[in-house]
């Protein structure tokens, strides 16, 4: 395991991760991945401890990932599905995240529909003294670090199995396609991404990329403003431009080293935002044909569920030349067992 001293206590935002922390991250979840491959893939690192699962809204890879990490590290486990829960009897989150701590939890793993309740449930244990940390699994349409990362593990082994870092993509051209508006992937990808010195290319229609992402990390105080004005292509001019956002999607394409695809979130469109399915997939939908824009090696990643011949082909999808979607849930399991490995080390 790296030996570099691990001093975040919550995981709610990539915004101000810092190039230590991110390699950290990537070596330790290099070690585990390393830890699956045996015939005995558990490890008493979290023995004794208990993590709790607050998913206050429906997932597959991301809740499965998390409990098998968790249980590969010896950690005892707490699963909650507000559909079953006191919730509906008008039980608080707050409440809810207090009764999970009586029981003794050390780590809550939490996702909502609602941006910012990982966040006020940090600030509800850091009021109270308590040693809980909290995880962000993905908040309304604010983050998803974990997925970030695990996207970040899976191009960064693809370039150096042996020892990711983040410094494998300085100058790489990442195209990142789809629903960006209602995307927390994207959000924590342009972090990543920004801070791995990486040309960042956002590609959507324009009611699915409005022009604020242009500015989206000035959040943090770097400067990203407006430069062009024409309908295919708004380019930031920072003092190191890496963010480009196009309502085509060819320029995004072109030469690029990596494409991630994202989910049309239909399910938070609260308004008519595109013509047709078919007229998406015809403009902005992943093929091979396409990919014949991009780098001869180019590799496609999608955070799933995927909408099989709406965002990308089926074939290309299930094509292991390109596709590093199956990569991607293997390598959520490694990441998450490093996430939920630094915030319990301390507390043992």
């Amino acid at each position: 395991m790296p030996t570099t001293t691990w001093n975040r206590h919550h995981i709610l935002s990539l915004a101000d991760f810092t190039t230590t922390e991110y390699d950290t991250v990537l070596q330790t979840a290099a070690s585990f991945q390393e830890v699956l491959s045996r015939r005995t893939k558990k490890v008493p690192t979290l023995q004794g401890q208990v993590v709790a699962n607050l998913f206050f809204e429906s997932s597959t890879r991301t809740r499965s990932s998390f409990e098998l990490a968790a249980k590969r590290l010896s950690a005892d486990t707490l699963n909650f599905a507000a559909a079953t829960s006191s919730m509906t009897k008008g039980e608080t989150i707050l409440d809810t995240a207090k009764t999970y701590l009586a029981m003794g939890t050390d780590i809550m793993v939490v996702r909502h529909r609602e941006a910012g309740v990982p966040n006020a449930i940090a600030s509800e244990m850091d009021r109270l003294g308590v040693r809980v940390s909290v995880l962000n699994a993905g908040d309304g349409q604010h983050e998803h670090p974990s997925q970030a990362l695990l996207d970040l593990f899976t191009i960064t082994t693809l370039i150096d199995p042996d020892h990711p870092r983040l410094e494998l993509l300085k100058g790489k051209k990442i195209a990142i396609v789809g629903d960006i508006l209602h995307s927390r992937v994207a959000r924590s990808n342009i972090w990543s991404l920004i801070a791995s010195g990486a040309e960042v290319h956002l590609a959507a229609p324009p009611t699915l990329l409005p022009k604020f992402f242009a500015e989206f990390i000035s959040e943090e105080g770097q400067e990203v403003t407006e430069r062009s004005r024409s309908e295919s292509e708004v380019r930031s001019n920072s003092p190191n431009p890496q963010l480009f956002l196009h309502w085509q999607l060819e320029p995004a394409l072109q030469n690029a080293d990596f494409v991630m695809t994202l989910r049309l979130q239909k399910e938070r469109m609260t308004a008519h935002l595109l013509p047709s399915l078919r007229e998406y997939h015809q403009l902005f939908g992943i093929t091979r044909t396409k990919l014949q824009l991009c780098k001869p090696n180019v590799k496609v990643l999608h955070p799933g569920p995927v909408n099989r011949g709406v965002e990308i082909s089926s074939e290309l999808m299930d094509d292991p030349e390109f596709s590093l979607i199956q990569s991607q849930v293997t390598s959520g399991v490694a990441v998450r067992m490093a996430l939920l490995y630094l915030l319990g080390s301390g507390k043992a």
